[in-house]
C-alpha cells in the first residue's frame, strides 16, 4: 500500500506502529471522500421528513447514497491505494457485491473488499509481468480484472458481505447495551489515550464512523459520529496550557487553539499531552463528560464532522439538536480545562514574569567564557572590556 498524507509518517516496528499503519490506510480510504459523506450529512439534515427543508424528492437521495455511493468510494479508494487504478475499478467492482441486498451500510467491508480484491490483482499482474506475448496485453489486462472483480463480487455477496453485516449489527448491540446502561462515557478511557498516539483517524473513520452511519440511517443521527471527533477536551487542555501551563509553551498556544478547535486538526494538541503523560486524565474527563452530556440531552449528528471542527458540527447537526451539541462540547472543554489546570499546579511551580532573565547570578562574565570570531580573535563586549591603563607621561 502506498502511504498516507493524512496521518504522520510512521517509524519502527512493533504493535504501535503496526496499528498506527492500519490506522493510516483507514484514513487514507475515508478522507479524500470526505466530501461525499458531508454532501450525505447535508442532505439527509436538509430533506428527510424532520429535516430543515422536509422534501420528499431530494429525500429519495439519501438511500442510495448511503448504502451504494459510499461503499463503492471506499472500495474504489482502497483498491486505488494498493494497485493504482486497476486496482481501484476491481474494488469498486467487488464492493457491489456487498451492498446488494445488505441491510446495513457497508462501509467496514468495502474497507475489506476493496484493498483485498485489489491485492489479488496485483499478485496476478506480478505472476504473468514478461509472459504475455506482444499485442496480448490488453486482452490479459482487460479480462483479468474483469474476472478477479467479478469472482469478488460474487465472493462477497454470499461470503464476506453476511459476515461483516452480522458483525456490524453486534457492534451495534453492543453499543445499544452501553447507551441503555449508561456506560458510553467509559469508551473515552480507551478513545483519547488511543488518539494521542494518533490513531484518532482510524478510531473515528474505522470504528465509529460505520457503526454512526448504520445507526443514522435507522434513526436519522448518531451520537456515535461524537465521541472521538468532539473538540472540546483538546480546546480545555490547551486553554489549561495557556493560563497554567510552561511559560515557554504559552504563546504557542493561543494559535495551537485556532487551529485545533476552528480549523478541527486534534493533532495539534497531542504533544502537549505526550510532554506532560498525566494529563491524558484531563481529555478522559472531559470527553466522559461531553459523551454523558450528549447522551442526556439526546443529541446526535447526521453525518461524521471532519475535520472535528465546531463549524463541522454546527453543519450536520440535526433540527433541535444544537443545544446539546453546543452544551456537550462546552462542558467537555470546562472539564477538561479543570482538570488539567489541577494537574498542572494551577501555575504555582511556574516562576514569575519578573524572575525570568539575566541577573547577576546568570550573566555570563567574560572571564568565564569567551567568543571568538572565524579568525580565532575573542569578541569582547565594549560594556564589559578591560579598561586600557593609561600611558605615563615621560
Amino acid at each position: 500500500m502506498t502511504s498516507s498524507s493524512y496521518t504522520p509518517a510512521v517509524q519502527g516496528q512493533g504493535f504501535k506502529a503496526t496499528v498506527q499503519r492500519l490506522g493510516g490506510y483507514l484514513a487514507a480510504m475515508v478522507m479524500p471522500n470526505i466530501g461525499a459523506f458531508i454532501a450525505w450529512g447535508l442532505i439527509t439534515a436538509l430533506f428527510i421528513p424532520t429535516g430543515w427543508i422536509p422534501n420528499k424528492t431530494l429525500a429519495e437521495l439519501v438511500g442510495p447514497m448511503i448504502s451504494i455511493l459510499l461503499p463503492v468510494l471506499i472500495g474504489y479508494t482502497g483498491g486505488r491505494l494498493v494497485h493504482g487504478q486497476r486496482g481501484a475499478v476491481v474494488g469498486a467492482v467487488a464492493t457491489m457485491g456487498l451492498v446488494v441486498g445488505a441491510d446495513v451500510p457497508m462501509i467496514l467491508g468495502a474497507m475489506i473488499i476493496g484493498p483485498l480484491t485489489a491485492y489479488l490483482l496485483k499478485l496476478f499482474d506480478g505472476l504473468v509481468e514478461d509472459k504475455i506475448r506482444p499485442g496480448f496485453e490488453m486482452l490479459v489486462d482487460n479480462f483479468s480484472a474483469g474476472i478477479i472483480g467479478a469472482a469478488m463480487a460474487i465472493g462477497g455477496v454470499y461470503g464476506i458481505g453476511p459476515v461483516v453485516e452480522w458483525l456490524t449489527k453486534q457492534a451495534g448491540s453492543g453499543v445499544d447495551w452501553l447507551v441503555d446502561k449508561d456506560l458510553l462515557p467509559l469508551t473515552s478511557v480507551l478513545v483519547e489515550p488511543a488518539k494521542v498516539l494518533f490513531l484518532n483517524n482510524a478510531i473515528n473513520h474505522g470504528v465509529f464512523g460505520p457503526l454512526g452511519i448504520a445507526e443514522a440511517a435507522d434513526k436519522g443521527k448518531s451520537i456515535l459520529f461524537m465521541i472521538e471527533s468532539n473538540p472540546g477536551p483538546g480546546l480545555g487542555l490547551l486553554l489549561a496550557f495557556m493560563v497554567f501551563g510552561p511559560r515557554a509553551l504559552r504563546p504557542s498556544t493561543p494559535a495551537a487553539i485556532i487551529v485545533q478547535f476552528l480549523g478541527g486538526i486534534h493533532e495539534i494538541y497531542f504533544p502537549y499531552v505526550l510532554m506532560k503523560p498525566k494529563l491524558i486524565l484531563a481529555v478522559i474527563a472531559g470527553g466522559a463528560a461531553g459523551v454523558g452530556t450528549f447522551m442526556i440531552t439526546g443529541a446526535g449528528l447526521v453525518a461524521t464532522p471532519s475535520p472535528g471542527s465546531i463549524f463541522a458540527y454546527l453543519a450536520v447537526t440535526p433540527k433541535g439538536d444544537y443545544f446539546g451539541v453546543i452544551l456537550g462540547i462546552v462542558i467537555a472543554a470546562a472539564v477538561s480545562f479543570a482538570v488539567a489546570s489541577a494537574l498542572l499546579g494551577f501555575g504555582r511551580g511556574e516562576p514569575p514574569a519578573d524572575a525570568v532573565g539575566p541577573d547577576e547570578e546568570t550573566v555570563v562574565r567574560p572571564d568565564e567564557e569567551r567568543v571568538v570570531r572565524p579568525d580565532g580573535q575573542p569578541v569582547v563586549d565594549p560594556d564589559n572590556a578591560p579598561s586600557k591603563p593609561a600611558k605615563q607621561e615621560v
